[in-house]
């Protein structure tokens, strides 16, 4: 083998890499989304949690359910941090969505092993942006093209299987922007309103890259909040 064939070499191992752990993804969506079926019934836990006065993070939300969710919750938007095989069976697709007045957006992530990239971080909170209060709205977000629309505002349902490690990665970084917290302040307060969050390491990278290039050092030496 010559040096030539090292960088060839180590794209096909990392392909291979990423394969197992897709299909690892896969082959584990309905027991562990069965798990957390479960785990709601017998717990504590609930299936979705309001973060803030226009923001809930969520489970993967069924179709039975969603109806009167839209209503209850006055959601406007949903954000699926899902791959397309963990929607099909149970939950809405854009059209379905829509037939509900929802609009949709979807930011497919592999379950387990991979955070959001930069990119899906920053236009999912965009999107969420656009459902804010005229006065709540992230104006360096806000795109002077479009028109505010007063019937757009309300609830936006992030979600991925559980709601605790994709969207709450996006959901966290919405709340750093909104609020011009640090990651460790955000995480903070997503476990106040749903303490089964759980970010692994390559989560807390996602949220710190994207604090450092999107808020600088605006939030630096920020103290979490007290219980």
């Amino acid at each position: 083998m010559t040096d030539q064939d090292q960088p060839q070499l180590q794209v096909q191992r990392s392909n291979r890499h990423q394969f197992k752990q897709a299909m690892f993804a896969r082959v584990t969506f309905y027991p562990t989304l069965f798990y957390n079926v479960f785990m709601e019934k017998v717990t504590k836990r609930n299936w979705y949690d309001r973060i803030d006065e226009n923001m809930i993070l969520g489970a993967l939300p069924f179709r039975s359910i969603a109806p009167e969710m839209v209503q209850q919750e006055n959601i406007k938007a949903v954000v699926s941090m899902n791959e397309d095989y963990e929607l099909w069976a149970f939950s809405n697709n854009k059209e379905k969505w829509s037939k509900l007045g929802v609009e949709f957006l979807q930011l497919a992530t592999t379950d387990i092993f991979e955070a959001p990239c930069q990119e899906k971080l920053w236009s999912g909170v965009q999107f969420i942006n656009r459902f804010l209060p005229k006065e709540k709205r992230m104006q360096s977000l806000v795109d002077a093209a479009e028109e505010f629309k007063e019937d757009r505002v309300g609830t936006v349902y992030v979600h991925c299987k559980a709601g605790r490690t994709r969207s709450a990665t996006l959901v966290g970084c919405y709340l750093m922007m909104r609020n011009g917290w640090s990651p460790e302040r955000a995480v903070q307060h997503m476990r106040e309103c749903r303490p089964h969050v759980l970010l692994g390491s390559k989560q807390w990278e996602a949220m710190r890259i994207f604090h450092s290039t999107r808020l600088g050092s605006s939030a630096a030496g920020q103290k979490p909040p007290t219980q």
